[in-house]
């Protein structure tokens, strides 16, 4: 009896293992399943990421490509804008020189065209009346005397500043007379030069200057404080034309100065001499 009992039980012990046995190989499948499942599920995922990768990697080799024929195409441009502009450089200085050249012509002309022509300021408006070449004439001998003009001097045209007439109690307009000849023009302003501040007609202080172009006026402005402080200093400044400078020292030397900063250092050297001098 002894002996069957340990036979039952081993055979009990049989079948317990048996069992154990068929449940490790139940989980192993359902184990080997599931990896299964899940390298599926990787390999799915890998290959939709490496489709996306793919598709973007073509997206910017196309990119790529596209801003590598954009860059040649403006290379090539670069290269023929820059033929462009050394091109256009020498043009522009050959227009430049020639525009210097033209405008200097075109002064001359109209500074010659000017020649015999005066300008008078501080004449009340209206005052020459419907004859004004006739009352000009008359009123350059009353001005100067029959010492200057021993009869009314011959004028080819007069009138007034081609500006917008004056409004009461504004400046006049300043009067532009033209001499049939140079020689009557030149004498007149030595003349008004010499009494420069002293003209008047009737009670009426005027000033009688030369008619110059804009351009020479604002050239010889550039004088004006120089020549205010050479008179001071008891030297006879004038200005040429255009716009040179030439002075007379108190000793009776005569010395040209050809441009405004020319002017200021002599100033400057001669302030400099006089306080080493004292």
């Amino acid at each position: 009896m002894a002996s069957k009992s340990k036979y039952n039980t081993r055979k009990d012990e049989v079948k317990k293992d048996e069992a154990q046995a068929s449940g490790s190989l139940a989980d192993i499948t359902t184990l080997t399943m599931l990896l299964e499942e899940h390298r599926a599920a990787l390999s799915s995922e890998f290959k939709s990421a490496f489709s996306t990768l793919e598709a973007k990697l073509d997206t910017l080799h196309t990119t790529v490509n596209d801003h590598e024929q954009r860059l040649l195409s403006l290379e090539a441009n670069a290269d023929a804008s820059s033929v462009s502009v050394v091109t256009l450089e020498s043009k522009y200085t050959t227009l430049a020189d020639q525009h210097a050249k033209l405008k200097a012509k075109v002064l001359d002309l109209e500074g010659r065209s000017r020649r015999n022509n005066i300008r008078i300021f501080g004449l009340p408006e209206m005052i020459e009346g419907p004859q004004p070449s006739k009352f000009f004439a008359e009123f350059l001998v009353e001005v100067f005397g029959a010492s200057l003009f021993a009869s009314p001097p011959e004028l080819d045209r007069v009138h007034r500043a081609l500006t917008a007439k004056p409004k009461p109690g504004e400046r006049p307009r300043s009067v532009i007379i033209r001499f049939h000849k140079f020689q009557t023009k030149d004498l007149v302003i030595r003349e008004a030069r010499k009494q420069r501040g002293k003209l008047q007609y009737r009670g009426t202080q005027i000033f009688i200057n030369e008619d110059y172009s804009p351009e020479v006026l604002e050239m010889r402005a550039e004088y004006r404080v120089v020549m205010k402080e050479l008179y001071t200093l008891g030297m006879r400044p004038s200005l040429h034309y255009p716009s040179k400078l030439f002075i007379t020292t108190s000793d009776g030397k005569k010395k040209q100065l050809p441009s405004v900063q020319e002017a200021r250092e002599f100033l400057k050297a001669h302030r400099r001499e006089t306080m080493e001098a004292t």
